[in-house]
């Protein structure tokens, strides 16, 4: 039985690409997202959308600071 093969990618949509998407962040650095507008809902919809069409899943995505990390797997192609 083959098992399956996996790559992966990590991707960062930094804070600046959101004119206003505001990070509220704990003292210990866990940060979410506190509110986010349509329209820049619509932008990371857009990000998120290209990877999928190459065929990227998203595995998980993370706030921060600094923006948004993103990390994808897909399966690799024998």
């Amino acid at each position: 039985v083959l098992m399956k093969r996996f790559e992966y990618q990590i991707t960062n949509y930094p804070a600046q690409s959101y004119q206003e998407l505001i990070f509220i962040c704990s003292n210990t650095g866990e940060c979410k997202p506190d509110r986010v507008l349509a329209d820049q809902t619509q932008v990371l919809s857009e990000q998120l959308n290209q990877q999928g069409q190459d065929g990227w899943e998203l595995a998980q995505l993370t706030f921060g600071q600094q923006g948004i990390v993103a990390f994808w797997k897909r399966e690799q192609k024998e």
